[in-house]
């Protein structure tokens, strides 16, 4: 399966309770934090409500 790379580019500071959580919950915690998971629907969702804090980059 594929892998996805998602690295935090903005501050969730200012942002919406869910938009912060939805950032602890994928494992991002810092500005420039990068983790590894998995290319599922429940992770592509996770994405979605943070598109404009976020880049994500394909892995193998």
């Amino acid at each position: 399966m594929t892998q996805l790379k998602i690295t935090q580019v903005k501050s969730d500071i200012g942002g919406k309770q869910n938009q912060r959580e939805t950032l602890r919950t994928l494992g991002l915690k810092r500005i420039g934090q990068s983790v590894v998971r998995e290319d599922r629907p429940e992770v592509l969702g996770m994405i979605r409500t943070v598109d404009h804090l976020v880049t994500v980059e394909e892995v193998d």
